[in-house]
């Protein structure tokens, strides 16, 4: 007999990126964390950098939700475990509120999670209520809790602020826009929560400011239906993966890791930039992050170089995902030309821009199975590989990824997400 569980929860969304949802969510988590309790957050669809900081702030491993790539029945079970533990669930949005298909609001329905609208509040006064209201109401069956401000100005600002507001809708505070409290970014999103030495006092600051301006008392409990049970044949028994894992190669999702450790997998962490050599290892696995901020010190590690080269010639699997396939190829130029050589053993060269080159979901059919994923990167590469496979948007959206193989390395853009289907993921991973 299936069993539903019970536990407030709220989706964080906004009109668009940029509003703030992140700072708005990691001061909530941090607010309820403050107070004693267990608060459990997720993001919605593809994002490494977020959840650093939602992890940080709530103090518990944040996992990603989304219809297509993690699907429904995966992102249920994810939310049910978490109802079983948490004080408190909060979902952390993509982009605007109704924006791509799936969209956050798409999420917040299916699970019947209402939706706390964050807006940015700055030069703005009555337009803050039919900006409110808009989101509101654009869609009559989508669950709605109310509605938080960010960067306030002032006391009076507030006020003008939740006055705006008609019809009934909940005002839920508002985060002043002082300096201590926004997070900084750079070109792929925030900068990585390792890199922010005064993360713990940002998000105690903007906890105590946003509790200052609200109650924290618990939106109202969520029912949460238990999901149906999944059968998995992969398997990596006794596996030793080593994953690359320092400040240039830092985007792993959570569930990706688990899932192998799940099948059997020993994961032994390794660092690219600082180790000389390589754990004893059956298979490598060099996720995406910011090779191009470190190209240099990769290429003068050259110890690790030989170690990876030796890795591939003895026939051993390796898998790198956008960043980690950057620091395969020939050579890599950043953004102010500066020019570096790293490990040839995927032929062609990546050039960093300024602009986006792609972001997309992304479905790919690889000879071991369909794997889903996501890419986003500002690299251009230019390979006389012809690719295996390539990707394909369930958007439409600029992607359509090549995915190169020689012998047992698998190359590309793609972040792939390995719960979308463990048997490929294990294939790609197995001596």
């Amino acid at each position: 007999m299936s069993q539903s569980r019970h536990c407030p929860a709220v989706l964080i969304a906004a009109p668009a990126s940029g509003q703030g949802k992140t700072t708005v969510t990691a001061a909530l988590a941090r607010l309820h964390r403050n107070l004693g309790r267990k608060v459990r957050v997720f993001k919605c669809g593809p994002d490494f950098l977020d959840p650093m900081i939602l992890e940080r702030a709530s103090g518990a491993s944040v996992y990603q939700l989304d219809l297509w790539m993690i699907g429904a029945e995966e992102s249920r079970r994810l939310l049910w475990e978490a109802a079983g533990e948490a004080d408190l669930i909060l979902i952390e949005g993509v982009m605007g509120l109704f924006d791509g298909t799936p969209s956050s609001a798409d999420l917040a329905r299916h699970f019947g999670v209402p939706v706390l609208a964050v807006i940015d509040g700055t030069a703005m006064a009555q337009t803050f209520g039919a900006l409110a209201l808009g989101l509101a109401r654009y869609q009559a069956d989508l669950p709605f809790a109310g509605v938080l401000a960010n960067r306030v100005g002032s006391l009076r600002h507030a006020q003008l602020l939740e006055g705006s507001l008609t019809e009934g809708l909940r005002w839920y505070g508002g985060l002043s826009r002082e300096r201590g409290i926004e997070l900084p970014s750079r070109h792929l999103g925030l900068v990585q929560a390792s890199e922010l030495n005064d993360l713990d006092a940002r998000l105690d600051a903007a906890a105590e400011a946003l509790g200052a301006s609200c109650d924290a008392t618990l939106p109202p409990p969520v029912t949460f239906a238990e999901p149906e049970p999944q059968a998995c044949a992969a398997s990596l028994a006794g596996v030793r993966i080593g994953v690359a894992r320092d400040e240039a190669f830092a985007f792993t999702y959570g569930a990706n890791l688990e899932l192998l450790r799940k099948l059997g997998a020993r994961l032994e962490f390794f660092s690219p930039l600082h180790d000389r050599e390589l754990p004893v290892v059956d298979s490598l696995y060099l996720p995406g992050g910011y090779p191009e901020l470190h190209h240099h010190a990769l290429a003068a590690n050259a110890s690790m170089s030989e170690a990876i080269r030796a890795h591939h010639a003895q026939g051993k699997p390796l898998l790198a995902e956008c960043g980690g396939m950057l620091y395969l190829l020939d050579a890599l130029t950043d953004v102010v030309g500066e020019r570096a050589e790293l490990l040839g053993l995927l032929p062609g060269e990546a050039t960093m821009q300024k602009r986006l080159a792609a972001l997309a979901l992304q479905a790919v059919e690889l000879p071991e199975g369909t794997l889903r994923g996501h890419t986003y990167h500002h690299s251009l590469t230019s390979t006389a590989l012809d690719p295996i496979a390539r990707g394909l948007s369930p958007n439409g959206g600029r992607g359509n990824e090549a995915v190169y193989r020689l012998g047992r390395l698998t190359a590309s853009y793609v972040h792939f997400y390995f719960p979308s289907n463990p048997d490929a993921a294990a294939a790609l991973l197995r001596p």
